[in-house]
């Protein structure tokens, strides 16, 4: 079985493969203080939850946005799983042609999820990537990754506006009632929920514009249930498992 972790600044998604299925995942929080025997020992209690023996673990690929925990990861994988473990860094084969300005500055998510969706798609294609970020990455038709756009995620933005202001509160990111708010919260929920909204679908807007032929678009993310909804007749399709799918991708084509 291939493990498959993809650690985000907020999130750590965790896989489990048989083959090409996904057969498990899970979602926790991303801490830059666990420790190899942490992380170690939570891995194994999610397999066993799950009635998967953690003995079956032959192999291992990590994407990892947050450089303090690349050690841990390492020697956890080693010690509990008795696997060298594969990670997306520079010189790694994708399949993909990073053809951006300065390619190794290009986070590792970002292109293991332009992998995922050249080979769901094999066209052009625009990937949207809700998280601590908000991530639009162009993809080729010939399986180039070009470049994107990124801006906060809706979480910090939200809680930017509470902490460099005196008097609006905290909120919920939710849909408001109306966009036209009647009190200072749904002011705030509006200005965020249907905001993001509209950045991202004039980003896709202006995006297609530069890309040759039908593009498609997916989205992915953490928060993307949050407005998706409203993306229906922008996202073509929706991935929850799409960075999951281009490690495994990226392990087969460096076995």
């Amino acid at each position: 079985m291939l493990l498959a972790i993809d650690v985000g600044n907020s999130n750590t998604v965790i896989g489990v493969f048989e083959d090409d299925s996904l057969t498990a995942d899970w979602r926790v929080a991303t801490r830059e203080d666990r420790t190899a025997d942490e992380l170690g020992i939570l891995i194994r209690n999610l397999l066993s939850a799950k009635g998967l023996d953690p003995s079956k673990i032959d192999s291992a690929i990590i994407s990892c946005v947050v450089p303090p925990l690349t050690p841990g990861l390492a020697q956890m994988t080693r010690n509990y799983f008795a696997v060298e473990p594969m990670f997306v860094e520079p010189g790694i084969r994708t399949g993909i042609a990073v053809v951006s300005e300065n390619p190794q500055e290009v986070g590792a998510d970002r292109i293991v999820n332009a992998v995922a969706a050249h080979a769901r798609c094999r066209g052009p294609v625009i990937v949207i990537d809700l998280g601590t970020a908000t991530t639009l990455d162009a993809i080729s038709g010939q399986g180039e990754y070009l470049g994107g756009a990124i801006a906060p995620g809706i979480d910090i933005a939200a809680e930017a506006l509470f902490l460099r202001t005196s008097k609006l509160p905290r909120v919920e990111v939710r849909r408001p009632p109306r966009v036209i708010g009647r009190n200072t919260v749904q002011c705030v929920q509006s200005g965020l929920y249907h905001g993001y909204v509209g950045l991202i679908s004039r980003l896709v807007e202006m995006m297609k514009k530069e890309l040759e032929g039908e593009v498609r678009v997916l989205a992915t993310g953490g928060n993307l249930q949050l407005i998706r909804e409203e993306l229906a007749d922008v996202v073509h399709e929706v991935v929850p498992h799409l960075t999951l799918e281009g490690l495994r991708l990226i392990h087969e084509r460096n076995r």
